[in-house]
C-alpha cells in the first residue's frame, strides 16, 4: 500500500473576454478496488458555483457556467490517493462489459492494423491475461514513442501507420487489438509519478477482473499511477470540455505533479 499526493492544475487563456462559458471537469480520482481517495481541495476561478456528477462510465466530474466576463480560465486539483493494492481495478460487472467489446470512435482497425493483428503469434498463451501480456510487449517492440507526432484527434489506425506517437495512440491501439482478439478492453486517463502531464494506459477484461496495462512503458500498472477515469476510447475521457461565446484565440498550460507521500 501506499499514498500518492497529486497536484493538477489547468490554465486557459483567451484572446478576447468570454461572455459565458459552460464547463465539465473530470479530474476527480476514481473510488474502486484498487485506490482511495483520501482528501481532494478544487478551485475554481473566477470563482463560480458548481455541482458534482457522474457520466456514464462512473467517472466523477464537477460542471457548471460562468457568467461574468472574464479572460482566464484556471483549475486546479489537489488530493492524496491511497493505492490499497494493483493485482487488478475491480470486479466486472455483467451489464457493463459488451460496450467495450466493439471497435468504437478511435479504436477501430484499419488495413493495417489487421494486418499486424494476423502477424501474431498466440498458440503459447493459455489465457485472456497471456494474450494481453504478449500483445503490449509486441506493440512496444514495434511502436515508437515521439512527442508531438500525433494530435489529440489522432486515429488508432492513423498513428499505427505512422509508425510513431504518444502514450493516448500506445493505448488507442492496444485497445484496438485486444478487442480483435474478443478482448474487453476499455482506455484509461490518469496521472503517474515523474510524467509532469496526464499519462494514458488500457484495462483488460482477463476473468472476471479487470487488470490495468501500461502498453507505453511496457508494464503493469503499479502503485505509481492514479486513475481520474476510463471509457471507451480518450474521447469519454476528456478532463475539460466546455462551450463559450466569444473568446477568440485561446492557449492551454496543464502543470502536473505526483509524489508519494513520506
Amino acid at each position: 500500500m501506499s499514498v500518492l499526493h497529486f497536484e493538477y492544475k489547468m490554465e486557459i487563456k483567451y484572446e478576447e473576454y468570454v461572455g459565458r462559458c459552460y464547463f465539465t471537469i473530470k479530474c476527480i480520482p476514481k473510488e474502486d478496488a484498487r485506490q482511495h481517495l483520501r482528501g481532494l481541495k478544487l478551485s475554481v476561478l473566477p470563482e463560480v458555483a458548481y455541482s458534482w456528477g457522474k457520466d456514464s462510465f462512473g467517472n466523477r466530474q464537477i460542471y457548471g457556467c460562468e457568467t461574468e466576463p472574464h479572460n482566464q480560465f484556471v483549475f486546479q486539483a489537489v488530493g492524496d490517493v491511497e493505492i490499497i493494492q494493483t493485482d487488478y481495478e475491480e470486479e466486472a460487472g455483467d451489464e457493463t462489459t459488451g460496450i467495450f467489446r466493439v471497435p468504437h470512435g478511435k479504436c477501430v482497425p484499419g488495413p493495417g492494423l489487421s494486418e499486424y493483428y494476423k502477424s501474431q503469434d498466440f498458440s503459447r498463451c493459455k489465457s485472456h491475461y497471456e494474450i494481453c501480456m504478449a500483445l503490449m510487449h509486441s506493440l512496444h517492440q514495434d511502436f515508437s514513442y515521439v512527442p508531438g507526432a500525433t494530435q489529440v484527434n489522432t486515429t488508432a489506425e492513423e498513428a499505427w501507420g505512422m509508425g510513431r506517437g504518444v502514450c493516448q495512440d500506445y493505448a488507442h491501439i492496444y485497445i484496438t487489438l485486444l478487442r480483435m482478439a474478443g478482448i474487453p478492453a476499455r482506455y484509461v486517463c490518469g496521472l503517474i509519478i515523474g510524467e509532469g502531464a496526464s499519462h494514458a494506459w488500457a484495462e483488460a477484461l482477463c476473468g472476471n477482473r479487470w487488470i490495468a496495462f501500461d502498453p507505453t512503458n511496457d508494464c503493469l500498472v503499479l502503485d505509481h499511477y492514479i486513475k481520474l477515469g476510463h471509457g471507451r476510447d480518450a474521447a469519454d475521457c476528456a478532463i475539460n470540455r466546455g462551450l463559450m461565446w466569444n473568446g477568440g484565440a485561446q492557449s492551454q498550460t496543464i502543470s502536473v505533479l505526483v509524489e508519494k507521500c513520506e
